[in-house]
């Protein structure tokens, strides 16, 4: 387990790991999370620091802070260069010259005390629901430690390293990408054996640019594999297949074609009751079912089927598994007080993610209503991005909502495919989409809600929830 010796041996300071026993069970970054036996970690940041709140998370019950300077504080503080000695039992706070990077220190270490798989997955789509999906079929036989919601990124992911413990079979761990050398740096904390990459798109394009850009940040993920490693690739994105190039690791590929090493076809869905389909790995194919919803789904499926086979679950194993998992989707579905079905997949949203939200809203019964919300930080794609997801839109949906300044976009590409001008309705910001979605909907109607996190589309889930 991890003690407080044992993180300041990982910092370099001179002591006996065998003293400061006190346990470290988790880490965070907000005062607020502390809880007994946390490593709070005092990040500095542009609306508030987190040095203010120290004596607040080892009051709630951190055992050890990390300071970048002296504070006032009721607990000692000690610097890297003290003698082991004068340190004190916990709590109390130690300086390092970068709490951030003193954080990614840690993990690192305490990462290379542990000789068990660590699958690492990232990709423009699907990562979570890939890491869900992945994390329930390995853990029908072995212990898997996930990240917790997005925590994906240069704090969130050594965050969660820091509660491997020696019951732990494997860790899943799913990596972000904003700029290029992001999943490198995180490859280099959590040093994955596997790799999963998704797909390729254009989120966060604001920000990482162009897409050839975005698809070199991702392949860092396969270039990090050793050679005895395993690169899952998606067959069917061109961007992904090549990156079979650039790994040392072996490679399996996945996707809906028999040109890939694993593969689904006979794909039918179930509605809300999931979806059917044959997997083909090697010359055996298995009829298999899962509750999670969409033919996007499949691809999650079949790289989790991928890795587990790596891991030594056989398909009795997986097939036990989907019937007997729980799988974790974000896509939620719920009956609204107007008597509505609705599918809440209002978390986030890029043209590849609200295309396939549309493909699954096609595939239910009702009268299908589709609530879309702006696409933010695509950049150079954003005219291109709306415009595909409109003409998509139009396809699927007998009445369209949407929301946000840029979805003007999406209406003329709806209303340049001759849909009609009365089904569309637009608005500025969602609460007025909410108030009208409100006194509009009824029984019998279908509703697919989708929009960048950024465009609140929440406040319209929140306001079909509530019993009027």
């Amino acid at each position: 387990m991890l003690t407080v010796g044992k993180v300041l041996q990982a910092l370099g300071m001179d002591v006996d790991p065998r003293g400061c026993k006190d346990v470290v069970t988790n880490g965070c970054v907000d005062s607020r999370l502390a809880t007994k036996g946390s490593l709070f970690v005092a990040l500095p940041g542009e609306k508030t620091d987190g040095h203010l709140y120290v004596d607040q998370a080892l009051q709630t019950g951190a055992v050890l802070a990390l300071v970048e300077h002296p504070i006032k504080s009721a607990y000692p503080i000690f610097h890297l260069t003290d003698r082991p000695d004068r340190l004190r039992k916990a709590p109390f706070s130690v300086v390092v010259p970068n709490t951030l990077a003193a954080l990614q220190q840690i993990a690192t270490w305490w990462r290379q005390q542990f000789e068990i798989p660590v699958v690492g997955i990232t990709g423009s789509v699907g990562k979570s629901s890939t890491k869900e999906t992945v994390g329930a079929l390995l853990g029908y036989k072995l212990r898997v430690l996930k990240n917790k919601g997005n925590m994906n990124n240069e704090i969130g992911l050594p965050l969660t390293l820091l509660s491997l413990n020696g019951s732990h079979q494997a860790a899943v761990l799913e990596m972000g990408f904003y700029v290029p050398g992001e999943i490198d740096l995180l490859c280099k904390i959590a040093q994955p054996q596997i790799g999963i990459i998704t797909n390729i798109g254009t989120v966060h394009a604001e920000r990482a640019g162009d897409i050839q850009t975005i698809a070199t940040g991702k392949a860092e993920l396969v270039q990090s594999l050793p050679k005895k490693g395993l690169a899952v690739l998606n067959n069917d994105d061109p961007m992904v297949r090549e990156m079979a190039a650039q790994t040392n690791a072996r490679v399996i590929t996945y996707g809906l074609t028999s040109e890939a090493d694993v593969w689904a076809d006979e794909i039918r869905s179930a509605g809300l009751n999931g979806i059917r389909f044959s997997a083909h790995y090697g010359a055996e194919v298995h009829k298999l079912s899962s509750e999670l919803l969409g033919r996007h789904s499949v691809y999650n499926l079949l790289s989790a089927i991928a890795v587990a086979f790596e891991l030594g679950l056989t398909w009795a194993d997986i097939d036990q598994a989907l019937k007997s998992q729980d799988m974790v989707q974000r896509v939620r579905v719920f009956t609204s007080h107007t008597g509505a079905l609705v599918i809440d997949d209002s978390y986030n949203a890029s043209p590849t993610s609200t295309i396939a939200a549309l493909e699954l809203l096609d595939e239910l019964e009702g009268r299908k209503i589709a609530v879309l919300g702006d696409m933010l930080e695509l950049g150079q794609y954003e005219t291109e991005g709306h415009e595909q997801v409109g003409r998509k839109a139009a396809r699927v949906a007998k009445q369209i909502v949407l929301v946000g300044p840029r979805s003007m976009l999406t209406r003329h590409a709806i209303l340049d495919t001759g849909y009609p001008e009365e089904a569309v309705r637009w608005f500025g910001q969602s609460e007025e989409a909410a108030r009208y979605l409100q006194s509009t909907l009824e029984q019998g109607q279908t509703v697919l809600v989708k929009g960048s996190h950024g465009m609140r589309m929440d406040k319209i889930i929140a306001a079909l929830e509530e019993k009027i």
